[in-house]
């Protein structure tokens, strides 16, 4: 994204308060920022792009979302994760979500409960809390910080959950 708006490191450094060297480290792969530093950088370059509002998380969002319900089984959690090659589904009761079932979440059930009982584990005994939910009309800048500590973020319109963002989804943002 920095090279897109034409700024050097350096000018990020400046701007953002973080050494040139960091920007480097972090560019590379070689170290993680903190939640506070990636907030200052990624404010900083959607300033320079003039995009801090232009997009948002409806823009983003995937408007089909794969749901469950808190009656199904965790092995009928892995069977639609693995047939649709995703990493997490939301669960709704009725119109409601109610929580979130995830590889990792499954993962960590299954030492608890064993392979025996996948068939019988229902996912209202199993699932995460409820994702974050940010409005529509969210700016995408927010979003990026957020997926860092969340499976997935879902997207509301009045009320009606009518997207979900992913981590993938949010590459999409950096093309």
């Amino acid at each position: 994204m920095r090279q897109k708006i034409g700024i050097t490191q350096k000018n990020l450094a400046m701007m953002t308060g973080v050494s040139t060297s960091m920007i480097n480290q972090i560019e590379s792969g070689r170290s993680q920022p903190s939640y506070e530093t990636a907030r200052k950088i990624f404010d900083s370059l959607s300033q320079l792009e003039g995009k801090s509002s232009s997009h948002t998380a409806g823009d983003f969002c995937s408007k089909d979302i794969v749901k469950l319900k808190p009656t199904n089984t965790l092995h009928d959690a892995i069977k639609k994760m693995h047939q649709l090659s995703i990493s997490q589904i939301p669960v709704f009761s009725n119109s409601d979500v109610v929580g979130v079932v995830s590889e990792e979440g499954i993962i960590k059930h299954l030492a608890d409960i064993g392979e025996a009982e996948l068939k019988k584990a229902k996912l209202s005994d199993t699932m995460d809390a409820v994702p974050p939910i940010v409005d529509f009309d969210t700016p995408a800048n927010v979003l990026v910080p957020l997926i860092r500590y969340t499976k997935c973020i879902l997207v509301s319109k009045k009320s009606k959950i009518v997207g979900i963002i992913t981590a993938s989804d949010t590459l999409k943002m950096m093309e």
